[in-house]
């Protein structure tokens, strides 16, 4: 009973289920955007758009393409209304480190210098070349 106890209550099992929440919250969203753009796409050209009709060659590829035009519409909402914000603010308040060698390297370096600066090392091989 324990083990399931510490199953349940681990923080990765309740970040999880926050994500599955917060994400049907968000894809409902999503969708009524979609529905709103495609409502004003449909204020324009007078019609829904809708390609249910379609058939090439005697088969009917009309709801494929409805589907594949909405998906390309909520991709495009996700990715310049979520991905492209997020990724700003991302770079806004927590920037990326400089280009260079890490610190954890540079450190070893430093003592691979003061190891052979005492004489007890072996040469050191030659360093890379810094970009």
């Amino acid at each position: 009973m324990s083990g399931f106890k510490n199953f349940i209550l681990r923080g990765n099992l309740v970040d999880l289920a926050v994500a599955v929440i917060i994400g049907g919250a968000f894809a409902t969203v999503v969708t009524a955007f979609t529905d709103l753009l495609l409502s004003i796409i449909s204020k324009v050209i007078g019609d829904q758009p809708s390609f249910d009709t379609v058939e090439i060659g005697g088969i009917v590829v009309g709801p494929f393409l409805t589907a594949l035009v909405a998906f390309l519409i909520l991709a495009a909402v996700v990715y310049f209304f979520v991905v492209t914000p997020y990724v700003k603010a991302k770079e806004r308040f927590f920037p990326s480190p400089a280009p260079g060698t890490p610190e954890d390297i540079e450190l070893l370096r430093q003592i691979r210098d003061l190891l052979q600066a005492q004489g007890g090392g072996v040469p050191a091989p030659p360093a890379p070349p810094q970009a």
